[in-house]
């Protein structure tokens, strides 16, 4: 059974009380492409779209934005409440700006922004978000994973606007592996 949005955005509420819009339009992006990945179907029927701030479920954010808010979502099944929980989990602590830094560096992003002009939007389809999550490592992976917090993210990307300033190239997949990889080594208590 394929929830609503707003569904998914109550379940997320109900889980991140006082959750900022621009937080959980990401959130909803990372629960669809998760559960796409795992599931092969969509956790929610409504489109989500490329907007200047990164992925965003449109017809929810008008609903919302004409104060249609609703705390009520329908009975979730197993892979729903894993799919959601899961999400929490692993982007729940980093903030609004954290994860547009993320989806802006993600193909579905990129796909659906090539085209767009700032100010509009541009569909981001569910088949490149499915097939980005099942082939980039976002899968259900949790020996490689590193868990990701607001901290750790904005250390990360301390001098990001001098190195984005600088001549050079664009960071490899496995470049930024390394880099996260040595950064948690450094994070990690030793003992």
């Amino acid at each position: 059974m394929t929830l609503s949005a707003r569904d998914v955005a109550a379940a997320l509420r109900d889980r991140l009380p006082g959750l900022p819009t621009k937080k959980l339009h990401k959130l909803l992006y990372y629960c669809q492409g998760h559960h796409l990945a795992a599931f092969n179907e969509p956790l929610f029927s409504e489109t989500i779209s490329a907007w200047d701030m990164g992925p965003v479920v449109g017809n929810l954010w008008y609903a919302e934005k004409q104060g249609e808010v609703s705390r009520v979502h329908r009975e979730m099944d197993e892979a729903q409440l894993n799919t959601v929980g899961y999400v929490v989990s692993r982007y729940g602590a980093l903030t609004g700006q954290d994860l547009e830094h993320l989806t802006h560096s993600e193909e579905p992003w990129k796909l659906a922004d090539s085209g767009r002009r700032p100010g509009e939007s541009a569909r981001i389809e569910c088949e490149w978000i499915k097939h980005y999550f099942k082939t980039s490592g976002h899968a259900e992976n949790d020996e490689d994973e590193v868990l990701l917090d607001s901290a750790t993210v904005t250390q990360w990307l301390q001098g990001a606007e001098q190195r984005r300033e600088a001549p050079g190239r664009p960071d490899s997949r496995e470049e930024l592996m390394a880099r996260l990889e040595e950064l948690e080594a450094r994070l990690t208590p030793r003992g």
